[in-house]
C-alpha cells in the first residue's frame, strides 16, 4: 500500500466564481428543514427502542445498585461493608457505561468516557478497590443510577407510551373502532367541542363520524410530531449523561497540557541532539583540517627562505586543505536556516537545496503563493528536507530523489504541511534509536506532527513528515 497521499488539484477557481457556485448550489432554508425532519424520521426506530427500554433498565439498575450500596453502607462498621460499597460503585459504573452505549445505539454522538485508569490509578488491587471513594466520577455514576435516571426515565417512558399510543390509536381507530360496541356511550369529544365552540347550536350531524374524524386529526398531529418528541426525550437523557457520565473538561485540559509538555520536551531533545551532532561533526571534520592547516602554514614559514620549492609544494597542499575545509563548512551550514529561506520563503530555499544535492532531485512544489506558513514551520521543514536529502545521498545508493511539498486542508483537523522524500535506492532505512531518522521523528513529534517511514529491502524508500500549522494570518488575528 502506498504511503504517499493522493495529489490535489493544481488550480482552484477564483474566489468570486467559487462564491457564485456555492450560492447557486446551496439548498434553501426550507429544503434544509424538510431534509432534517425526514432524517429525524429515519432515526425514529432506534430512538423508540432506546426510550421504550429506558424505564426497565433504570428500574433494574436502581434495584441492584441500591440494594448493594445501602447494604454495604449499613455494614461499614464491620469493614466488609466497605468492599460491598466498592462493588456498588462498580455496578453503577457498569449501568452508566451501558447508558452511554444505548445512547450511541440511538444514534447520538459518542460521549467521551472518563479515563478510569488515569495516572495509574488502577495499577494494583488495593488502588482499584479504594479508588471509587476518592474519584468523583464514581459518585456521579451512583447519583445517575440511583436518582437521576429512574426519575427521568419514568417521565420519558410515560410520554413515549402516551404519545405513541395516541398517534397509533388516532390514525388507525377508524379501522377497528367500529367493531367495539358503544351503545352505552354518552360522552363524545367531538360533540363537546362543537357545543363549546358554538353554544346553542342546532347542527345536525353524525356524532360517530365526527368522532372518527376528530380522532384521526388528533392522531395525525401526534404522528407528525412523533420524531420531534422522540428526539427531545432522547436529548434529555443525553444531557443527563453528558453532565454526569462524561469526562470532565479539566481532564481533557490535563491531557492536552501533558501532550504539549511531551511535545516541547521532544522538540528540545531533538534540537539538543542536532546541536551535539553538529558539534561532533565540526570537531571531527573542519577543526582537524584547520589544525593541520595551521601546522602546514607554520612549516611553510620556516621553509620559505631555505627551501622555497618545498614551501611552494606545501602552499599547494594548504590551499587544498582550505578548499576542503570550506566545502565541509558549507555542508554543515545546511543545518542552519539560510538567508534565502528568510528572504524568499520555503519553496525557493528547497529549490536551492535540491540544486546542491549530489543526487538529482525532482522538486514538486505545491505550496500556495503567497505562502501562509509560519516562520517556525518553514525553518523546521527546511531542516527536515535537508537531513532527508543528505541521508538519501549518503546511504541509499539512489540515482534520483523526488522531493514533494504540499499544503493540505484536513477540514476539522486544520491545515497540514506534507513533506515527502522518495528515492529509488536500496531501501532498508529504519527508525533506529540514536540515528538520524529517530532525531527527525522527535523533531516532527515536537511539532505535534506525524513521521512516516516506508523503506522495504530493495527500495524504494518513502519518508513523509506531516506537520500541522496555523496560518500566519489567523495567528496574527
Amino acid at each position: 500500500m502506498s504511503t504517499e497521499p493522493p495529489s490535489t488539484a493544481s488550480a482552484t477557481p477564483p474566489r468570486e466564481e467559487a462564491l457564485a457556485a456555492s450560492e447557486s448550489t446551496r439548498p434553501s432554508p426550507d429544503a434544509g428543514r424538510r431534509n432534517a425532519y425526514w432524517r429525524m424520521w429515519a432515526a425514529v426506530p432506534r430512538e423508540f427502542g432506546f426510550l421504550i427500554l429506558t424505564m426497565p433498565v433504570a428500574i433494574v439498575g436502581l434495584v441492584i445498585a441500591s440494594t448493594v450500596f445501602f447494604t454495604g453502607l449499613g455494614m461499614v462498621a464491620i469493614v466488609v461493608g466497605i468492599f460491598i460499597m466498592v462493588a456498588a460503585f462498580y455496578v453503577a459504573r457498569g449501568f452508566g457505561t451501558f447508558e452511554l452505549l444505548r445512547l450511541e445505539w440511538a444514534g447520538r454522538p459518542r460521549l467521551t468516557r472518563p479515563d478510569w485508569a488515569r495516572d495509574g490509578r488502577e495499577s494494583g488491587f488495593w488502588q482499584a478497590a479504594f479508588l471509587p471513594f476518592v474519584d468523583g466520577h464514581y459518585w456521579l455514576y451512583v447519583l445517575h443510577t440511583l436518582v437521576i435516571n429512574p426519575i427521568v426515565s419514568v417521565f420519558t417512558w410515560s410520554v413515549t407510551i402516551a404519545w405513541t399510543s395516541t398517534a397509533l390509536a388516532g390514525t388507525t381507530g377508524w379501522i377497528w373502532q367500529g367493531y367495539i360496541p358503544d351503545d352505552g356511550r354518552t360522552f363524545w369529544l367531538s360533540e363537546w367541542l362543537v357545543d363549546r365552540l358554538f353554544p346553542a347550536n342546532t347542527f345536525s350531524y353524525d356524532v360517530v363520524a365526527a368522532e372518527r374524524i376528530l380522532e384521526l386529526a388528533i392522531g395525525l398531529v401526534f404522528l407528525a410530531t412523533l420524531p420531534l418528541v422522540y428526539r427531545g426525550l432522547t436529548l434529555i437523557h443525553e444531557g443527563c449523561a453528558r453532565g454526569l457520565l462524561g469526562a470532565w473538561r479539566s481532564e481533557a485540559l490535563e491531557v492536552e497540557v501533558a501532550a504539549l509538555a511531551a511535545s516541547r520536551g521532544a522538540a528540545v531533545q531533538a534540537e539538543d541532539q542536532s546541536l551535539r551532532r553538529l558539534e561532533r561533526d565540526i570537531h571531527d571534520g573542519p577543526q582537524q583540517r584547520l589544525v593541520r592547516l595551521q601546522m602546514d602554514l607554520a612549516t611553510i614559514e620556516r621553509r620559505l627562505d631555505r627551501d622555497p620549492d618545498s614551501a611552494k609544494q606545501l602552499i599547494g597542499e594548504a590551499r587544498e586543505q582550505a578548499r576542503e575545509t570550506l566545502d565541509e563548512l558549507r555542508a554543515l551550514s545546511r543545518g542552519f536556516a539560510p538567508p534565502l529561506l528568510q528572504d524568499r520563503g520555503l519553496a525557493s530555499a528547497l529549490a536551492s537545496l535540491a540544486s546542491r544535492s549530489p543526487v538529482p532531485v525532482e522538486l514538486e512544489d505545491r505550496l500556495p503563493e503567497p505562502s501562509n506558513l509560519p516562520p517556525a514551520i518553514e525553518r523546521n521543514a527546511y531542516f527536515i528536507a535537508a537531513e532527508l536529502l543528505t541521508n538519501a545521498a549518503k546511504h541509499s545508493d539512489a540515482s534520483s530523489i523526488r522531493l514533494r511539498i504540499v499544503e493540505r486542508d484536513a477540514g476539522p483537523a486544520g491545515l497540514w504541511l506534507d513533506l515527502w522524500v522518495t528515492d529509488n535506492g536500496s531501501g532498508g532505512a529504519e527508525l533506529a534509536p540514536g540515528h538520524g531518522l529517530a532525531g527527525l521523528q522527535e523533531r516532527v513529534h515536537g511539532l505535534r506532527g506525524q513521521f512516516v517511514v516506508d523503506s522495504p529491502a530493495g527500495g524504494p524508500t518513502v519518508i513523509g513528515a506531516h506537520i500541522p500549522f496555523a496560518p500566519v494570518t489567523a495567528a496574527a488575528e
